[in-house]
């Protein structure tokens, strides 16, 4: 019996007031789907077994470079972090695992364990930090980390990292997330090839001590914060990273991270197809890295990616076994809320690349029939899934209206109570 943080009664009470719409909704929408040659239970049970880590760091209010306004209630350890991801699990039944950034999140590992274990969470894959400085810290990354000028500092990343390995063999995870933020600011500020060099080499240290059961994701970034080059930059010096390393490597597509414009479906399909696709930080982005809530400006671009992540699954694709997990900034919202609604989104684009009529899109493809192939996948997208994301929530007692129950609940209110207020301070995030 794990424990929850939200009145089970609560969670029922909002539960009983939508029932009843729910079951002619998701009545009306089987029949839909039944013309469509659809089986609405065969969707349902894959969209219920469908899960999203949440990121520890998710549940703090974030900052941008200029200002940070938290807000009430702010978790101040790892383990007030946990308590919150537990209710966003508790409400979408999504989200059991929990992805720790380390050194934010350091801690006893057993305690750690402990305490998920109380609410019956899991560990997804760690992350290290080498691109900010902790309190104590020998060498100094504002130049750089696992390509810096120093090997001394470059020695040191590499043990952080390797630190982070150690954590999480103790909590159960299998997975570690290097993201770095060296570059430069300046023309000529560094050697292009040399400082590339240093970070193969450190990353290849790192490898050598990662578990045999255990992944590598290398995640790229355009900018920031190092401006004119950064260097992990782009999906192919990602794949180049990866492939340099070894099969235990692969790359982490953060939805965030790329040029207006970008293909991004068509990057995860390269990688799909070459065996490099590790893993995803889900998120949406107006200009550039603005880490919002998932699908709140472009739903049909992650329906996308999921068609390809489908089409991947139900042909088998050899070695296809993605991470997926959130990863947002919460500026003005309530971050357990966003958090709940962006699980559910994602959730909302599996379903909807689920309706897919596979076979006839290939047959507008083979036929070079471009418009009934857009059309196709259009169909799909239309269809309010809804009532089969309610129903996964309810069959695993999760809410129908998880916001709903959630603000019912007063947790929020509860937690602020005995939380101590937050100052307002620089940018950064949480």
């Amino acid at each position: 019996m794990t424990d929850q943080l939200i009145d089970q009664s609560v969670v029922d009470q909002t539960n009983e007031a939508n029932r009843k719409a729910l079951d002619a909704d998701y009545a009306h929408l089987g029949e839909h789907l039944a013309r469509r040659g659809i089986d609405i239970d065969a969707v349902l049970k894959k969209v219920s077994a469908y899960t999203v880590a949440v990121p520890s760091w998710g549940v703090g209010t974030g900052g941008t470079r200029f200002a940070k306004f938290p807000g009430t209630g702010e978790p101040r350890d790892i383990f007030d972090k946990l308590e919150d991801c537990s209710v966003i699990n508790q409400l979408t039944r999504a989200t059991p695992n929990v992805s720790l950034h380390i050194p934010w999140d350091k801690a006893d590992p057993n305690r750690l364990k402990q305490a998920a274990s109380r609410f019956g969470l899991g560990f997804d894959a760690m992350n290290s930090n080498t691109f900010s400085d902790a309190p104590g810290q020998q060498n100094s990354y504002r130049f750089g980390s696992l390509a810096n000028y120093a090997k001394e500092t470059r020695q040191q990343a590499i043990e952080h990292n390797l630190e982070c390995i150690e954590i999480g063999k103790t909590i159960g995870s299998k997975a570690l997330t290097v993201w770095i933020g060296d570059g430069s600011n300046f023309p000529g500020q560094v050697n292009f090839t040399r400082v590339f060099e240093y970070y193969l080499d450190a990353m290849k240290a790192i490898y050598a001590d990662l578990p045999s059961d255990w992944k590598l994701f290398t995640e790229h970034k355009m900018y920031e914060p190092a401006f004119y080059s950064t260097v992990v930059q782009d999906w192919g010096t990602n794949y180049l990273i990866a492939t340099e390393l070894g099969d235990k490597a692969q790359c982490l597509v953060d939805l965030g991270h790329h040029a207006p414009n970008v293909n991004i479906e068509m990057i995860v399909a390269r990688l799909i197809q070459f065996k490099k696709l590790g893993g995803f930080h889900f998120n949406d982005s107006k200009y550039g890295d603005d880490d919002l809530d998932t699908g709140s400006i472009d739903p049909y671009r992650l329906f996308l990616v999921f068609n390809e992540l489908v089409d991947a699954e139900l042909r088998q694709a050899d070695g296809f076994e993605p991470a997926h997990m959130l990863d947002q900034s919460h500026n003005v919202t309530d971050p357990i809320e966003s958090l709940i609604r962006s699980a559910n989104e994602v959730r909302r684009a599996y379903a909807l690349a689920l309706l897919v009529d596979r076979k006839a899109l290939e047959g507008y493809q083979q036929s070079d029939d471009a418009l009934m192939a857009s059309e196709t996948l259009k169909v799909a997208f239309r269809t309010d899934v809804e009532p089969i994301l309610a129903k996964a929530r309810l069959d695993a007692n999760g809410a129908i209206d998880p916001i709903a129950a959630y603000r019912k609940a007063g947790y929020r209110q509860r937690v602020a109570a005995v939380r101590p207020a937050v100052a307002a301070g620089g940018g950064g995030i949480v």
